[in-house]
């Protein structure tokens, strides 16, 4: 199937007809009609090569077909069905082990795998990611990934994960495959099934996924009949500056009076975040959980 675009130049008129295998350029003018064609080759799909500035070039293969996109996200779907729905961290892939946050998200990890009995789910990256994963392997309980072809930070030389098994991750060509993974990793289908999202420090692609699932949310194509509780980890107020700036969006009216608020819960601590896990899920808490419920006054009856 062909088609044309139409332009003018002076006093003439430019005809461009596209035709498969070819292409046509006509001139009209008060002179006559004139005709040039030509010949095109056939594409074929080949790798590209994109160099950025004080970086190693970076290769990677071309979308041939949305099919390509599909299947990977049927690949993605495939693993949750295998692995189960769960908890999703969304997190930094820069702070290391030396970092003070890498080791709250760890016990954070490893506390809420117990809590919820679950499995725990990531982009299976460096980072914060890697300290939930650590924790959730800590508590005993599954673990599952999507992992990007190119992460931040370290591991960017080999599309393996270190260590974890290959049938519980999964390396995603597509950055929208992979989201579309870890939103349907916190789906909840039954009331059964405990999950949750948690927003761990990070930069612009952990900020990118936290603003997509609480737009998901705010629509209502995210727990519309089973509610998913969204946690937003401040640690040493880490999030206070976006904060204020959707304090003032309501201002502005960009956003309704405490419509951000109603989507997800800010916790400070590990000890906020799992005391709202277990007070939404009913719960028992720990002997830790509890202390920091009372310290708060919030203890149930």
């Amino acid at each position: 199937m062909g088609f044309s675009l139409v332009g003018s130049l002076g006093s003439q008129i430019l005809v461009r007809n596209y035709h498969p295998g070819r292409s046509e350029i006509q001139s009209f003018s008060e002179r006559g009609t004139h005709t040039i064609n030509f010949k095109l080759s056939e594409v074929r799909s080949r790798s590209a090569r994109i160099s950025f500035s004080k970086r190693e070039a970076i290769e990677f293969e071309e979308r041939t077909s949305p099919d390509e996109v599909r299947k990977e996200i049927e690949q993605c779907y495939e693993l949750i069905r295998r692995l189960g729905r769960g908890v999703v961290y969304l997190g930094s892939s820069r702070m290391g082990p030396s970092h003070s946050h890498y080791k709250q998200a760890q016990e954070l990890g490893r506390e809420i795998a117990n809590l919820l009995d679950c499995t725990s789910w990531s982009g299976a990256g460096p980072g914060l990611m890697d300290a939930a994963t650590k924790g959730a392997l800590q508590a005993g309980k599954p673990v599952g990934g999507f992992k990007i072809g190119r992460e931040a930070g370290e591991w960017t030389a080999s599309n393996f994960h270190p260590y974890l098994p290959s049938e519980t991750y999964l390396t995603c060509r597509f950055f929208s495959a992979r989201k579309h993974g870890l939103v349907d990793a916190a789906v909840r289908s039954t009331s059964s099934i405990r999950t949750a999202v948690v927003a761990l420090p990070g930069g612009i692609g952990t900020l990118d996924e936290v603003f997509e699932i609480l737009a998901l949310i705010q629509l209502e194509r995210i727990g519309s009949e089973l509610p998913v509780p969204f946690l937003l980890m401040n640690y040493d107020s880490f999030y206070s500056k976006l904060l204020d700036f959707l304090d003032n969006c309501e201002d502005w009216g960009t956003v309704s009076k405490g419509e951000v608020a109603s989507l997800w819960n800010v916790c400070n601590s590990n000890s906020e975040a799992l005391a709202y896990l277990a007070d939404f899920y009913n719960l028992p808490l720990s002997d830790k959980g509890r202390l920091a419920q009372s310290l708060r006054g919030t203890v149930p009856s």
